[in-house]
């Protein structure tokens, strides 16, 4: 699968400096959204400040991680020369004459995910908008990021929780795949104990929460053995709990980039499966 996701962690200088960051990111997404564009590679990619301490940045992309960073240093320097200022011992700026030293900083800064989902592994970015182009489709749904931040009890159960979700990785790509709305998903241990479960998906956040439940809620059972004043279990049983439980614990994105705005996972599958069929062959 050349298809990745990278979440990197930003230490903070100060309280201060996220609050500086929350107001200064919004008016540079465009510049960072086109020079993503130009690079072509990334699905999604969304900022959003974890704590005080932290500010995250996510993408879903496709190939070489070390490519990614240094193809994003040389063409939206500027929006990490900004981060820069207000995070503890950065690598030299400006970011896009120190390039190697931007590389090796992401990667010194990677959160590995505990797993990865992808509802459309075969396919890259490029592609996508290639199929949609040759159908003449624009996308017309409506896509969100899903930023959820689970506290885990203690450094035990945050280990207890990670061996939980990785002897469950093919289990929870089958589930994943019956919401039938998910783009990406991972769980990401984080600072403080936590695990962050970031999605993009299709639709209203409450449908989300209700298909969730009802087909990944055991998973999540499993989780809020762990986690720190859970909602009641099971899921599906208590689910407007669980919507205000996850509505409580989502996460504001700072600049939700979509290499192909509105083209739902349903929509996706379909421009796939034309592009198979024996006519889109023989065309």
């Amino acid at each position: 699968m050349s298809q990745n996701h990278f979440t990197l962690s930003f230490p903070l200088k100060s309280p201060a400096a996220a609050q500086a960051l929350a107001e200064l990111l919004p008016p540079m997404m465009p510049g960072l959204f086109q020079a993503t564009d130009a690079i072509g590679r990334v699905h999604y990619s969304r900022f959003t400040v974890l704590s005080e301490r932290t500010l995250l940045f996510l993408g879903d992309f496709d190939g070489d991680f070390g490519q990614l960073m240094a193809d994003l240093a040389r063409l939206a320097g500027p929006v990490f020369d900004g981060i820069f200022a207000h995070v503890d011992d950065p690598p030299s700026t400006p970011v896009a004459n120190n390039v190697d030293a931007f590389v090796k900083w992401t990667k010194a800064n990677l959160l590995q995910a505990v797993n990865l989902y992808t509802a459309y592994p075969e396919v890259t970015a490029r592609e996508i908008k290639a199929l949609a182009s040759a159908a003449d489709i624009s996308g017309s749904g409506e896509l969100h990021p899903f930023l959820v931040i689970l506290p885990i009890r203690s450094y035990l159960h945050f280990l207890a929780v990670q061996l939980i979700l990785r002897a469950r990785g093919s289990g929870t790509t089958k589930d994943l795949d019956k919401v039938g709305t998910p783009h990406f998903a991972q769980f990401v241990p984080l600072e403080d104990n936590q695990i962050g479960f970031f999605t993009v998906y299709d639709g209203s956040f409450d449908k989300y929460i209700a298909d969730f439940t009802k087909n990944i809620g055991e998973v999540f059972d499993l989780i809020f053995k762990f986690t720190k004043n859970p909602p009641p279990s099971p899921c599906r049983k208590y689910l407007q709990e669980f919507i205000d439980f996850a509505a409580g614990a989502n996460r504001a994105p700072i600049g939700f980039y979509q290499n192909y705005p509105g083209l739902s996972v349903q929509d996706i599958h379909a421009l796939i499966a034309d592009s198979k069929s024996p006519s889109a062959a023989a065309g």
